[in-house]
């Protein structure tokens, strides 16, 4: 009965949800995230007609029909607002997982190695720095030539250097830890050391930061299609499609849809980062603890 009665426990504990996801925020921005997730998985199911085909009235307002209403040139609005969440979130989560591994990599070499290495990297990203994100995204984007994919490797560009900085001040601190200088000491290479025992300690910040990146990318992502620099028509795009609305002012649901859904997919990640990063904070802990459902 005891060992009954002790395995029981040790899955309860084993299956305990974190209090930094038990918040109120916390479970909200999961429940918009989840809700999002579903609609990406099964769009063509849930969108009621094709986002690109023309069969309806010219800026019709909302109706039972149409739930959004239709664009300028007779799309239905609610599916291309649900196929444009296919668009935003994917390549928003791709473009802020592969900003933290560069940066995050090259952030821990020149933290961890110093001297030369750490100057020429630190001097690259403070390069990147000078200039205001959207500022170099957009010339690095009209170079290029606009399309999705030269956003994204634009974004990457300008997004690399934060993570690279966060990291070298962890790595930084962490290499002179006693552990750490135990393992070199019992034999563990350069690259060892970092891999096993400094870069596990310094991921949580980094992993918060990148939660919270991902409201941003989806920002300016949107805000390289409203400029006409990301997707390309027709592509169903949440800020090509407040663009457009912009365009057809009086027709207030071709912005206003979109843009709902730009800052329910935005609010909902920075939910989950500053509940993440509250429970990370020392001084903070205490507060996560007793908000915790």
């Amino acid at each position: 009965m005891t060992d009954v009665l002790a395995q029981h426990s040790k899955r309860r504990r084993r299956l305990r949800v974190p209090d930094a996801f038990r918040t109120p925020l916390a479970i909200t921005g999961a429940v918009i995230i989840a809700f999002w997730i579903v609609v990406i998985i099964f769009v063509p199911v849930l969108a009621p007609f094709d986002p690109l085909a023309q069969n309806f009235a010219r800026l019709q307002p909302p109706s039972a029909e149409n739930f959004f209403g239709t664009d300028h040139v007779g799309r239905d609005v609610f599916s291309r607002v649900l196929y444009g969440s296919r668009v935003s979130l994917p390549l928003a989560l791709g473009l802020v997982l592969t900003a933290m591994c560069v940066g995050g990599l090259l952030g821990a070499i020149a933290g961890y190695f110093g001297k030369a290495v750490d100057e020429i990297i630190m001097r690259i990203a403070d390069l990147v720095f000078a200039f205001p994100t959207i500022i170099l995204a957009m010339v690095i984007t009209a170079a290029l030539g606009p399309s999705l994919t030269n956003a994204v490797i634009a974004m990457l560009i300008v997004t690399w250097p934060a993570y690279a900085r966060v990291t070298r001040s962890l790595v930084v601190s962490a290499r002179k830890q006693e552990y750490v200088v135990a393992g070199r000491l019992l034999g563990a290479g350069a690259f060892t050391s970092l891999r096993r025992d400094v870069l596990p300690n310094v991921l949580a910040p980094v992993f918060v930061l990148a939660m919270l990146d991902v409201g941003t990318a989806i920002l300016l992502l949107a805000g390289l299609s409203f400029l006409g620099l990301g997707a390309v028509p027709p592509t169903p795009d949440w800020g090509a499609m407040v663009s457009a609305g912009v365009e057809q002012f009086s027709s207030w649901w071709l912005a206003a849809f979109p843009g709902l859904a730009i800052f329910s997919v935005v609010m909902a990640f920075n939910f989950i980062g500053d509940s993440l990063r509250d429970s990370l904070d020392p001084r903070t802990q205490d507060a996560v603890q007793g908000r915790a459902m």
